[in-house]
């Protein structure tokens, strides 16, 4: 299937500016005779179609940006919306906040619904939905028209644009490494599905770890979650079914439901069992004990994505284009979770 054509990519191959693609498509009498049936031409050959996205969106500023994130409940979510606010305020950009509720369909809904014009660009994190899809159709008819678009935290190589991470798989190395230089030896792991990019790569993080400490991988001791609403008996069979010492969570959810089925079996935290978790939310700080856990940053991570978007939005395009990946240092916050 051929690459539907862009309106920067006839204006290279034309020698034009993308103002003059756009008018000639018009059939604007600003334009000559030859250029607009030349870029009309050239257009019909490739088969380029407008869509309902403004094509005039440099001239139409809103003043306002979208932010997606899949789920609102993760504290780490809502200090990137902090972050991003901070930012975009300070240089007179509104926030407008969209929830994908990981699902696809209003993932896709929300583009669609807001790349007509009424915002100027987005942020946006992968629903589970989209990663598990592996469908960017709506990113990719957004980016082709002309809004930039830049991802945070789950994100998709397959995409061209602006990035912000963290790295993923150093900090789960980092927090893996902290628990075997405690000491221990039986370390479990509890991570998300595969898909999901940023539970997949802190997976790789903890096997690489404990390979390089001549530690046996044992996958019973890998537990990967979909059904966030209706995990907890898995992680009671893990502990009871089990010999371990230590576990190591992606997110605080499943770090504090660990706390809470150790303590409903008997097992003391952190005498018994240590715990690491991932995203330092207002759970990780407040739980009983609290929670030792590797900090995203999210504010910073937010503040960095605001400031590419506006940067693309009031920054005139240059013909070879150049996309950034920017990576937000993390940190281990020790607590009462790891002895």
């Amino acid at each position: 299937m051929r690459r539907k054509v862009t309106l920067k990519q006839i204006a290279k191959e034309l020698d034009v500016s993308i103002s003059t693609v756009s008018k000639s498509l018009k059939n604007s009498t600003e334009i000559s005779e030859d250029t607009r049936q030349k870029v009309q031409a050239f257009a019909k050959l490739y088969n380029y179609k407008p869509n309902n996205i403004a094509l005039s969106l440099k001239n139409k500023k809103t003043k306002t940006i979208c932010i997606i994130i899949p789920e609102i409940i993760h504290h780490f979510f809502a200090t990137v919306i902090s972050g991003v606010e901070q930012v975009a305020n300070e240089r007179g950009y509104n926030v407008l906040v969209c929830l994908s509720d990981e699902s696809f369909d209003k993932e896709v809904i929300n583009m669609e619904m807001l790349a007509n014009g009424s915002i100027d660009g987005f942020i946006m994190s992968l629903s589970k939905e989209t990663q598990q899809k592996k469908d960017f159709h709506h990113i990719v008819e957004v980016i082709n028209q002309g809004m930039p678009v830049v991802m945070f935290d789950r994100i998709t190589n397959e995409i061209l644009c602006d990035k912000v991470i963290i790295d993923d798989e150093l900090a789960a190395l980092n927090a893996t490494q902290y628990l075997i230089d405690k000491g221990f030896k039986k370390i479990a792991l509890l991570t998300t599905v595969d898909y999901v990019s940023v539970g997949k790569l802190r997976t790789e993080g903890y096997i690489k770890t404990l390979k390089n400490n001549d530690i046996t991988v044992d996958e019973k001791l890998i537990i990967k979650i979909e059904d966030t609403e209706n995990f907890e008996h898995k992680i009671a069979d893990l502990l009871t079914q089990n010999s371990i010492d230590a576990v190591f969570a992606v997110n605080e959810l499943f770090a504090v439901t660990v706390i809470k089925e150790a303590n409903r079996i008997g097992l003391k935290v952190p005498d018994d069992i240590s715990i690491i978790g991932f995203t330092d939310g207002i759970i990780s700080k407040y739980s009983s004990p609290s929670i030792t856990t590797v900090s995203q940053n999210g504010i910073k991570m937010g503040a960095k994505a605001a400031q590419m978007l506006i940067e693309r939005l009031e920054t005139e395009e240059e013909e070879d284009e150049k996309y950034r990946t920017e990576v937000i240092e993390t940190e281990l916050v020790e607590r009462e979770s790891t002895k």
